[in-house]
Parts: structure tokens; sequence; C-alpha cells
């Protein structure tokens, strides 16, 4: 019997089933249609092994982008493979305070470079000495106002951590050629070659505009600096990546998943296509491309099926758009697997977000990816995590790793009637709102005029209105929130890592540190800079980032560097899109 003789004995069979099987079974509990679904090959009458799914680490990627899926060594710190990554996301306060974190980790065993979170001053390209940002430098991350701030961060990474021996990430799209200068000009002063340095800043200043807001310039100016990036990086900086895309914000901002998927297409394309444009070959530069993350939910099957639909996607668009030859061009490479999204946590009764993380740890396995109980369950509680909080999602990730077996068997799911269909289903869903950004004009066009940030405020708004509704129910919060609830905590055993006292105070003390450098530098030599930053900046052509690392050398300040160019290329002024 044939596939398709066989499809229709299958189909005939589903029919006799519904009709003296599962309709008389509703009838019994008094219910018009069954609340389950059960899926059959008739959901995926046309899958194709090869074609859909493949091998592990290979075209189109679906299963996993790599081969092999690896267990770190039973140790703390320790990193899959032995690689170098770049520790949790982290900074706070001034220099001092974030460099004295990261000494104080080290001690108990989190190792890796830093993974820089920055404070909103810096993320918008303002010193700490700026009127307008009073009140918070240093809040929700470090401030960096010059290569005087990076040195003094790194006073904790030398010897065998030095820079040329850690992986770090710098959290920053607008100005992140700027800080990557600092942290190039950093290496110089001691004595390390650019070549050497491993770093990945996030440089996707798109979805700032989409959904987190740390955007400087226009979109077009701001590519401009992105097309320096690719260009620069790929010349000079073989170990440094050129963007961390991050699909993630623009779910945590409203999108739903099918429109995340598609908006980060199609920012991925953006940026590849700036790339091409400026000549560059694309195998050469799209391997240094890398995904911070995607979204997430509690829904487990459905963002397991997104991470397989987004491997395939971003592999068939390098391979037929871009004409792309290396599989590690088309490969997705993401640190993060599935999981459930910071805003799938809850303020009230929060220890239950660990459960809920769990859930994300489980769909990371069964998405191709590893296991990550991840937020920590104090995520919606305030700034940095607790180190319970962090020793319970570790815990929680290792049982998944090490007593399940789960980690054994690569993409499980392959070959399930409805995880393909749901796979097939998602892809086809993104690719449908791709073509819809292409036919406006492309990302920055459909930023430029407001629709991506319309429809992420469109599907928050509906959301919160399915939760209201009490349509999307969320443990503690609509439902089960009677007063006999009991809400578990735990004991507070160590001290928050980040100290509230500190991050009050650093407002001063940075402004103090930045009024030294001022005074001590060569202000001529910065101010002839200046200059030649602005007359370059007004030439297209002309790439900014050899005059960044000049800059950085003499202790310009971030900002000073951004003026010049917020008066070359203007500020976005965010329009009322919605």
């Amino acid at each position: 019997m044939d596939n398709k003789d066989k499809l229709s004995e299958i189909k005939e069979k589903r029919k006799e089933w519904e009709e003296k099987v599962l309709m008389p079974s509703a009838k019994r509990f008094g219910i018009e249609k069954s609340p389950t679904e059960f899926y059959t090959p008739l959901d995926i009458a046309d899958f194709d092994f090869e074609r859909d799914v493949g091998f592990p680490g290979q075209y189109p990627f679906t299963p996993s982008a790599y081969p092999i899926s690896l267990v770190p060594r039973i140790e703390k710190g320790a990193k899959p493979g032995g690689l170098k990554r770049a520790g949790t996301y982290s900074g706070y306060g001034t220099p001092e305070d974030t460099r004295d974190y990261y000494k104080q980790m080290a001690k108990i065993m989190y190792t890796g470079g830093p993974n820089l979170a920055l404070d909103l001053p810096t993320q918008c390209g303002y010193d700490s000495d700026n009127e307008t940002v009073e009140g918070e430098v240093g809040k929700v991350g470090v401030a960096i106002d010059t290569l005087r701030d990076f040195e003094v961060i790194y006073e904790a990474f030398t010897g065998e951590q030095d820079l040329d021996r850690i992986a770090t990430n710098i959290t920053i799209s607008a100005a992140a050629n700027i800080l990557v200068a600092m942290y190039i000009a950093l290496a110089e002063k001691r004595g390390i070659n650019m070549a050497k340095l491993r770093c990945t800043p996030q440089n996707d200043i798109l979805k700032e505009f989409v959904s987190r807001g740390t955007y400087i310039f226009p979109p077009r100016p701001s590519m401009r600096m992105f097309r320096d990036s690719v260009v620069f990086f790929t010349e000079n900086l073989p170990g440094v990546n050129i963007t961390s895309i991050g699909g993630y914000h623009i779910r945590e901002g409203g999108a739903t998943r099918e429109q995340e998927l598609a908006f980060s297409m199609a920012i991925g394309i953006a940026y590849l296509q700036e790339g091409v444009n400026a000549g560059v070959d694309i195998d050469a530069f799209a391997p240094k491309f890398t995904f911070n993350g995607f979204g997430g939910s509690m829904q487990l099957f459905k963002e397991v099926a997104f991470q397989r639909a987004a491997r395939r996607m971003w592999a068939k668009i390098l391979k037929e758009r871009f004409g792309a030859k290396k599989q590690d061009s088309m490969r997705i490479r993401c640190p993060l697997s599935a999981h459930i999204g910071c805003s799938s946590t809850t303020k009230q009764r929060a220890l239950n977000n660990l459960s809920r993380s769990v859930v994300g740890a489980i769909a990371g396995v069964l998405s191709g990816g590893s296991p990550m109980a991840f937020p920590p369950y104090d995520e919606p509680l305030g700034l940095g995590w607790s180190l319970e909080a962090r020793q319970l999602a570790e815990d929680a990730t290792r049982i998944v790793m090490y007593e399940t077996g789960m980690c054994d068997v690569i993409d499980p799911l392959a070959g399930s009637y409805y995880v393909e269909s749901l796979t097939n289903e998602i892809e086809d869903a993104a690719w449908k709102g791709l073509e819809k950004i292409e036919g406006i004009g492309g990302a920055v066009t459909a930023i430029e005029n407001g629709y991506m940030q319309r429809e992420c405020a469109r599907s928050a708004a509906e959301r919160q209105a399915r939760i209201e509704r009490r349509e999307e129910l969320i443990v503690g919060v609509n439902c089960f929130t009677e007063e006999y609830e009991l809400d578990v905590t735990t004991s507070k055993i160590i001290e928050h890592p980040y100290s509230e006292e500190k991050r009050y105070d650093a407002e001063k003390k940075q402004k103090a540190n930045l009024a030294e450098v001022k005074r001590t530098r060569n202000n001529r030599e910065v101010t002839r800079l200046l200059k030649e930053l602005e007359s370059a900046a007004k030439k297209e052509d002309e790439n900014l980032m050899p005059l960044f690392i000049n800059l950085a050398r003499e202790y310009a300040t971030l900002q000073e560097q951004c003026d010049v160019l917020r008066g070359v290329f203007g500020e976005w002024q965010l329009d009322t899109f919605v």
C-alpha cells in the first residue's frame, strides 16, 4: 500500500473513531467538542525527513544547531566542553562595585568573563554627570563613561583570567562600537592584540526601536554604525561576534511567538544585507552573528516547535536568499533554547516561578538544546538575583541534566505528528509575517512607519485582556488566589550580592571619577579627535571604528562621542505609533 492509500485509510478510520468513540464520550460529559486534540499522519501528509528535519548540526538544523549536546563536567562553574563563555548577566553601581562583585563571585566559583549589564544612561549614550540622567546612574547596571571604567572593572580579570583567556559580553546596542573600542584599547594597554579578544556586544539596534527603547540615532544612521561593525570586526576581530540578535526582547515587549519569529528574521535579514552591501562575503561574516535568545512561555510544545522552526527558517534564509555555502553561516548560534521567558514569572507566590522554570528547562531539552531553569524564581522581585534563587535554579538545571537521562538524546520529539505539524504551522505564520514586512520595504521601513511597534502593542493589550478575562490562567494571579492558599518563601542564608547602599551612592562617586578623568587627560587631543570624528561621520563610506579606538585611548567620554554623532545623524524621537 502506497502512502496515499494509507492516508486515505487513516482518514476513514479517524472519521469512524470520531463518530463511534470520541463524540459519545464527549456527550457523556455534557460537552459538544473534545477539549483535547489528537494528531495523525494526516496532519503532516507531505512530511519528508531529510527536507523537514535532517540530522543534528546539519542543514536545515531543525533538530539542533549542533550534532552533539554537551553536558558540563560535574563541578561548579564548568562550561559545556570546556568552552570559554561569559558568565551571568550582571553589573551595578560604579565600576568599583561591579569589579568587587566579580571578585566575590569568583571566590564561590561563579566563573567566566563579565556579561556586562549597563545602566540606562550608558545604554542611551549619556555620561554620569549629565543632569538629564540624575537618579539613574548605576541603578539597573554599571555606569561606563570612559576607558577608565573598563580598566577598573577588569581588575577582576587578570592572569589566567586575562582578556585573551576569557569571553566578555557587552549588553549595549546604540553605542556598541564605542564600548567595543574601549575594550580594544584596554587590551592594548595590557599588551594583548585585538585579534585575540573574545567578545559579544549585543549590537542589535533594530530591536531597540521595536521594543526595548535604548536607541539614540535614527534607524538608518544606526544601520551605518552596524555596517561599520560588520566590516571592521570581520577584518580585525576574528573572535568578536558582530551581533547578538534579541528576539527575546520583542516577545517580552508583547509580540506573539509568530510575530517574534517574523520580526527577528526581518531584522536579521536587514543586518545581513548591510554586510553584503558593504562588499563582505556572506560566509565571512554570517558565522559571527549570534542570537541572544528567543522569547518563551509556559506553552511547552509550542516553544519546542518554535525553536525548531526558527533554526529551519534562518537556515533557509541564509542558503536560499543569501547564497551561503558554509554550514556555520546557516546555524543559529544561541546560548538559550526553549524556556519560559521572564514575563512568565510572577511577583505573587514567587517561589512558584521555580516550578515554571523547570518546565522551561524540560522544553529546552525537548527542543534540541540544553536545559536551563531560567530565570531564577526572584526575577520579578528586583534588580539582580539572590544567591539562594540562583542555587535553586542551578540545581533544577542539574537535576534535569544529570538525573533524568533527558540529555541522552537530541530532539526526541522529531517525527511527532503534533510537533512536526506545530513546527510547520509556526514557520508558515512567520513566513507570512516576514512577507508583510518585506512588502512594507523591510525591517527598517517597518520600524520607521511604526508597523512593528503597533503590532507589539496590540498583541500585548490582547494578552492582558485575556488574562483579565481569565481566558489565560496564571496560578496565584487570576486563579487559586483564595486566602487559604499559602505564599511559601525560602530562608535568606546570605546577603544579596548587590549592595543597595552602594547602588544609591554610585552616582556621587561616579561623577567624581569622571571629573578626575576629565581633569587629567589630554583635553586638547580629545577635542582634536572629536572634530575628526565629526568630519568622518559626515562621510557615508567612512568606517568610524578606528576613530572610536583612538578616542578611547585618550579617555574621551561616551557622551562626548555620542553628542558629535547626534549632531551629524540626529536623534530618533519616538512618535506616537499606537
